[in-house]
């Protein structure tokens, strides 16, 4: 009996020691994937969360509302040194009347406190403006460029209506190269007009182009006229194209920030004067030649007016802008741009 009773026990206590070890194993194989830890975690949220803005592709920490500014800054020798263009995501350089060129200035990522001297409008800056759904911002009117505006071709800003309210001149130069506003008063005037303000932005396209074949290009030229006020100079610093125009760094008047950009797009349309003044008519639809200067090279392209957007192309394929600011410089011939 008592023999009988030890087997008993004796098998109890293995069945009850086996149990235990399936526990364990089960408790190791359950701790062999290893718990979440918070850099995981934080690493899976930037991910989630991470935005670029749309007319630089720079990073930045949440989806960003902000309409396309667009804004008609005045390049006349007297105008210079400008404020506010060294926040601008995209400017257009293109001709006004003469040799005298005009800049829309677009802004979206940062906005300046001080933008100026502002400049009146012509069509084909309001049509530049419109492929980026921009509120139009100007100081006076071409007539074509009245007639545009107020037949609602473009919501739109205009100093000749707010002269003294939202625009201020400034008493140390001489009119018409005085006239300046903020992007306070740019978004008050919105709200006044019943503007919105706050839109998403289709974004450019930014990807690495293939630079095997491209051509060295450091230093460019773009010769407007043989007046050297009428001379842009990039100089390629290793990151970016540094800007000089007539003979003169080109830089923000109230922080002596210097003009540096990641893209010069140079772009040759027909252009046409249309009256006595000396007025053009420039025309951004059928496409043209180009040069598209990235990373300190040269490609020889053809552009194309995408819903209203200059774009680059290769051999009919689409090219990448580099991620940061960019310049379009817009001539009637490409023989006005030099580059080595």
């Amino acid at each position: 009996m008592l023999r009988r009773l030890f087997f008993l026990f004796m098998i109890m206590a293995v069945f009850l020691f086996s149990i235990g070890c399936q526990r364990t194993e089960s408790n190791v194989k359950e701790n062999k994937s290893p718990p979440t830890t918070v850099e995981q975690e934080n690493k899976k949220e930037t991910k989630e969360t991470s935005w670029t803005f749309p007319l630089t592709g720079m990073p930045t920490n949440e989806k960003t509302m902000q309409r396309a500014v667009a804004v008609m800054i005045n390049n006349y020798p007297a105008a210079r040194p400008q404020s506010g263009l060294h926040k601008a995501d995209i400017v257009y350089e293109v001709l006004a009347e003469g040799d005298i060129t005009r800049l829309l200035a677009i802004y979206q990522s940062e906005q300046p406190e001080i933008i100026g001297p502002v400049r009146s409008a012509r069509d084909y800056f309001i049509q530049l403006s419109n492929g980026f759904h921009a509120l139009y911002v100007c100081h006076g009117w071409s007539p074509e460029a009245q007639t545009l505006l107020k037949s609602g071709a473009a919501d739109y800003v205009n100093g000749l209506f707010y002269d003294g309210t939202l625009f201020w001149r400034d008493r140390t130069r001489k009119a018409p190269h005085n006239s300046y506003i903020s992007f306070e008063n740019i978004k008050k005037g919105a709200e006044k007009n019943g503007y919105a303000f706050e839109e998403e932005v289709r974004p450019l396209p930014f990807f690495t182009n293939d630079l095997t074949n491209a051509v060295k290009a450091t230093n460019i030229d773009v010769v407007y006229s043989k007046r050297s006020y009428a001379h842009v100079h990039y100089a390629y610093d290793g990151t970016k194209y540094v800007r000089s125009s007539g003979g003169e760094p080109t830089v923000d008047r109230e922080t002596n920030t210097p003009i540096a950009v990641e893209n010069v797009f140079v772009v040759e349309a027909t252009h046409q004067i249309i009256d006595d003044y000396g007025r053009r008519d420039i025309d951004f639809t059928s496409g043209g030649k180009g040069y598209l200067f990235q990373e300190g090279t040269m490609q020889e392209v053809e552009w194309k007016n995408i819903d209203g957007r200059l774009l680059p192309y290769k051999d009919g394929v689409p090219l990448g802008f580099t991620r940061g600011k960019t310049w379009i410089q817009v001539v009637p011939d490409l023989k006005q741009v030099q580059y080595e």
